[in-house]
């Protein structure tokens, strides 16, 4: 297993990648290590503990956050894993507090919407930063600052340096993590354990099978301890390579099959299929790409690009639905090659908007808000700076989209609506992070607070609650053109009769929204009801969080 969705929003996945003091954004709905904070309840504080000078705290008075930094109660000597020597002097946990109250102040987007909380009355740092956020609610009731946390700052440099992880090759879909559980399988890599062919050639893991077994034991209805759970769940998502399970799957069409997958170091594959449909009205575009995150989205993005341009599409289809961000520089790329030259000259892609105090300045790094422009040339990457990107020029995108659309991918959304391209979406409400910040190190833990809004080119970036399609029952999020559709998983991806792919091909010819869901989807939803209360008291299976290599809003630069 490589990595893991849901199919309920806001699952536990809210983790980032950014080196100190670069610019990074967050997922939502959970958190890292070291007294993270993330939505789903209003926090509360731990109760007060004898410590520090309570008369050095006065409210509403402020020192520079500069007057803290670096000032531990523990300092570090020496360098860390990417050999960056440590800045720590000596001082106390108090220090370390009254840094985050005055970096928060500084640098939060909402820092009105802080309380000013003594930081004397919270025994760790960790415990302090959790309080420091808002909790008032967007529209739709969901927590406005979901994306609050922090961790160990040696855990945040082993993920950024560590290698692909061990993993089978299949994505999942936890449609159920509760008995009776269902887990789906969404996509595989190429040249995976998972997409290797078995004795009847097939791949040995095909898109939507649902699995019913792990090495012998019933994923669906059992695991009623804690033990036994662990090991369904150790076997399910290997930690290692060579880890060998069997697996017994319920294919799409009833048909059991029983596999068995040998974890490797899988890296996962940002344009996993690019194609070309010939319609009556034009040639169609198609590219899945499912994440802007490795160094190599930008040869692939790029490649795949010009293979649409050289064959002359008139629409792009672009299936973001699994998509949850990356590096926001090949976002922009992306964006130009869709759009063109004559549309984006001179548009911003995307601004950061700080707190109302920052000005026109950046408040952690001090230097001018200079905007993202839509960049039209390698950058470095994986394709020499200065290359000349190929583009569609054209003035409309399907988006194919679910809740796991988030990020990076929403800023390509933002973006083309910010220049007039109109984006038809289809699927389900995207995540909505419109939100980034910077990762900072201060005495060991890394902080991740959100300090700005990305806004386009028309200064709008107000989607809290995701962007959705038009005709959508949903009260809240921005709607856009387009129709809401169920994940198939009865069809594989880029099959024209897949559900999220024929609905942007039959709106593409009568600007209209076709039927429902087909029967085959529509019985994996039904599939998912609770039989009464007979399983209420068994475990969940715990799928790990997204990598930290996944879920970013990356600012990134090469040599930076």
């Amino acid at each position: 297993m490589k990595k893991t969705h849901t199919m309920t929003p806001h699952f536990p996945a809210l983790i980032c990648l950014l080196a100190p003091l670069l610019l990074a954004s967050c997922g939502g709905g959970g958190g890292g290590g070291g007294g993270s904070s993330g939505g789903g309840s209003t926090p509360t504080p731990p109760a007060p503990t004898p410590g520090g000078t309570v008369t050095a705290w006065k409210t509403g008075v402020y020192e520079p956050a500069s007057t803290f930094k670096n000032k531990c109660a523990a300092p570090r000597t020496g360098a860390d894993i990417e050999g960056t020597p440590f800045q720590d002097t000596p001082g106390t946990l108090l220090h370390e507090k009254n840094w985050l109250r005055s970096w928060t102040q500084e640098t939060y987007l909402w820092n009105t919407e802080v309380a000013d909380l003594n930081p004397a009355l919270y025994p760790k740092p960790t415990d302090y930063f959790a309080m420091l956020r808002t909790v008032r609610m967007t529209a739709s009731g969901r927590f406005k600052d979901e994306h609050h946390f922090s961790q160990p700052t040696s855990e945040f440099l082993a993920a950024r340096n560590s290698a692909a992880p061990a993993s089978y090759g299949m994505t999942l879909l936890p449609i159920s993590l509760y008995a009776p559980r269902d887990i789906r399988v969404a996509y595989v890599e190429p040249n995976s354990p998972a997409s290797q062919a078995d004795g009847s050639g097939h791949p040995k893991i095909q898109r939507g099978a649902r699995i019913l077994t792990v090495n012998g034991m019933d994923l669906v209805y059992g695991g009623a301890t804690t033990a036994e759970i662990d090991l369904i769940n150790n076997a399910l998502f290997p930690s290692a390579v060579n880890t060998t399970t069997t697996f017994t799957l319920r294919e799409v069409d009833g048909t059991l099959r029983t596999v068995t997958l040998t974890s490797a170091n899988v890296q996962e594959k940002p344009v996993n299929q690019t194609q070309v449909f010939d319609t009556p009205t034009g040639k169609v575009g198609y590219i899945l790409f499912n994440t802007f995150s490795p160094f190599s989205s930008e040869r692939e993005i790029v490649d795949a690009m010009q293979s649409l341009s050289d064959q002359s599409v008139s629409d792009l289809v672009l299936d973001l639905r699994y998509n949850s961000g990356g590096l926001l520089a090949i976002a922009s790329q992306l964006s130009y090659m869709i759009a063109g030259p004559s549309r984006t000259d001179g548009k911003i892609f995307e601004k950061q908007k700080f707190n109302a105090s920052a000005g026109n300045l950046n408040p952690v790094t001090g230097k001018v808000n200079t905007p993202v422009p839509f960049l039209n040339t390698g950058l470095g990457f994986s394709v020499p700076q200065g290359t000349a990107l190929p583009n569609l020029n054209l003035s409309r995108v399907f988006v194919l989209a679910t809740d796991m659309t988030c990020s990076a991918s929403e800023a390509v959304i933002n973006s083309l609506r910010g220049i007039d391209v109109e984006v038809i979406l289809i699927g389900n409400t995207t995540c909505g992070k419109p939100y980034g910040f910077y990762a900072v190190d201060n005495c060991g833990e890394t902080y991740f607070t959100i300090q700005f809004e990305g806004v386009n080119n028309k200064d709008f970036g107000d989607y809290a609650d995701g962007f959705v399609p038009q005709n959508s029952s949903a009260p809240y999020g921005v709607r856009l053109p387009g129709c809401e559709m169920s994940d198939d998983l009865a069809h594989d991806l880029g099959n024209i009769n897949e559900g999220l792919l024929a609905t942007a091909l039959a709106y593409r010819q009568t600007n209209s929204c076709p039927a429902p869901l087909s029967l085959a989807t529509r019985a994996i939803r039904s599939s998912n009801a609770r039989l009464g209360n007979a399983y209420s008291n068994y475990p969940a299976l715990k799928p790990p969080s997204r990598s930290i290599m996944d879920t970013n809003r990356d600012m990134t630069m090469p040599g930076r």
